[in-house]
């Protein structure tokens, strides 16, 4: 079994390409370890005009990455200046601003995967992957 997180578009894509390192969400967790990345099938069309200058793909209702989950910060002033520094456009305006007011979470190590689809659930949830594929 696997942990998943599952993320609306187009941040999920934006975490799978490696422009985004941190995900917004108003609870904390304490856990640490390898986590999937699942696109959700639920679409910000606000962000996705803002981010079409990146050209990536979004698909929807599928895992399409794994990563750490390195760590789960509380959002402060200070990081969301850093953040907004290091990049402006994917940190910055957003409809995903409502998680600025509780916690980041730390997302390193990131790499794409061959899409598995599969609906998703809130918070951290569970997949099996066993009869899946390989490349997870």
């Amino acid at each position: 079994m696997r942990k998943v997180i599952t993320i609306k578009q187009p941040f999920a894509s934006l975490i799978a390409a490696g422009l985004k390192e941190y995900e917004f969400r108003t609870w904390k967790t304490n856990y640490r370890g390898e986590i999937l990345i699942h696109a959700g099938k639920s679409i910000d069309k606000v962000a996705m005009k803002k981010f079409e200058c990146f050209r990536l793909d979004y698909p929807t209702g599928c895992i399409i990455a794994k990563a750490e989950l390195t760590d789960c910060v509380p959002v402060t002033e200070n990081m969301k200046g850093e953040l907004r520094e290091k990049n402006f456009l994917v940190y910055s305006g957003t409809t995903e601003n409502v998680g600025w007011n509780g916690y980041g979470f730390k997302l390193e190590n990131v790499e794409t995967v061959e899409p598995v689809f599969v609906n998703g659930m809130l918070g951290l949830w569970e997949y099996n992957l066993a009869d899946v594929s390989n490349n997870i």
